[in-house]
């Protein structure tokens, strides 16, 4: 791929060639030096630094993202097969959901080293955290940091011990009462933005353009990313949400947190269930 270049890839005739043309004007006016191109063949991600898969059906209404295990499973096989094919040097961020055991599945299928493979979901849930201690303090977004790990679905984890607001610990400002009625908010909120407009689209948009940024620059960011463990909180041969420091390798290190009796049974109570999810899966 030439640098500064963007593919839109989709099995639908026509659809991302004009996605491309709409950005490249949009692009044009802003005086964006970076050229957007539609396909519909897989050939064309040759070369590709970054691939993104959003493959696969969305969550409706009423549906958990784990409803959507069967349905998008085979789906990502078939898409990662051809990533392995066509862009095997690639880093892979799959946001499919449900993500971990997609995650799972893209890591099995491309055969990838685990730091190319990881996924999209707890910055995702981060923001939304991040956004309630706004809602909860007062304080500017720009000083609140948040960490959100686990399952990215039911079991997800908010730490709210790991949370701060200008390094100073989130318990300092908010009761536990409201602590934990925003954790909730935060496990559930997704699905109240369904129910609204139909989908989530710009802050998963905007947390997927992040991680690229990190991959790209080489920042050496610590985010929550789902990825591949093997030993760390304990756990092998299974994807989760977990803090990792993101660069130009992808995955560059994994930090593990010291866990209280509390969150240790949210995280296992996430690893059962993404356990018994690819258990299910014909892999």
């Amino acid at each position: 791929m030439l640098d500064r270049e963007i593919l839109l890839l989709d099995v639908v005739d026509g659809l991302p060639q004009g996605e491309a043309m709409d950005i490249n004007h949009m692009l044009s006016e802003r005086g964006v030096d970076v050229t957007i191109r539609g396909s519909n063949d897989y050939s064309d991600m040759e070369g590709s630094d970054v691939v993104v898969v959003v493959a696969g059906s969305g969550r409706k209404p009423g549906m958990t993202r784990m409803d959507l295990l069967k349905i998008n499973a085979g789906i990502v096989k078939s898409v990662v097969s051809n990533i392995a094919k066509f862009a095997p040097d690639s880093i892979i961020i799959p946001v499919t959901n449900p993500l971990d055991p997609m995650v799972y599945i893209t890591h099995k299928v491309s055969g990838f080293e685990r730091n190319r493979v990881f996924g999209m979901g707890g910055m995702l849930d981060a923001s939304r955290f991040r956004q309630f201690i706004h809602e909860a303090t007062g304080h500017s977004r720009n000083s609140i940091r948040a960490m959100v790990i686990g399952e990215h679905g039911e079991h997800m984890l908010p730490l709210t011990r790991y949370s701060s607001v200008s390094g100073i610990p989130l318990c300092s400002f908010v009761p536990q009462p409201k602590l934990d009625a925003m954790v909730k908010n935060t496990r559930e909120v997704a699905l109240k933005v369904i129910q609204t407009k139909g989908a989530t689209v710009h802050a998963p948009g905007n947390a997927i353009a992040s991680m690229i940024e990190a991959v790209v620059k080489d920042q050496k960011q610590l985010i929550p990313v789902s990825t591949y463990l093997d030993g760390e909180y304990g756990y092998h041969d299974l994807v989760l949400g977990v803090p990792a420091v993101i660069g130009r390798r992808g995955v560059e290190s994994i930090m593990d947190l010291d866990l209280n009796d509390s969150e240790r049974r949210t995280m296992d109570a996430a690893a059962e269930s993404v356990r018994t999810a690819v258990a299910s899966l014909d892999i």
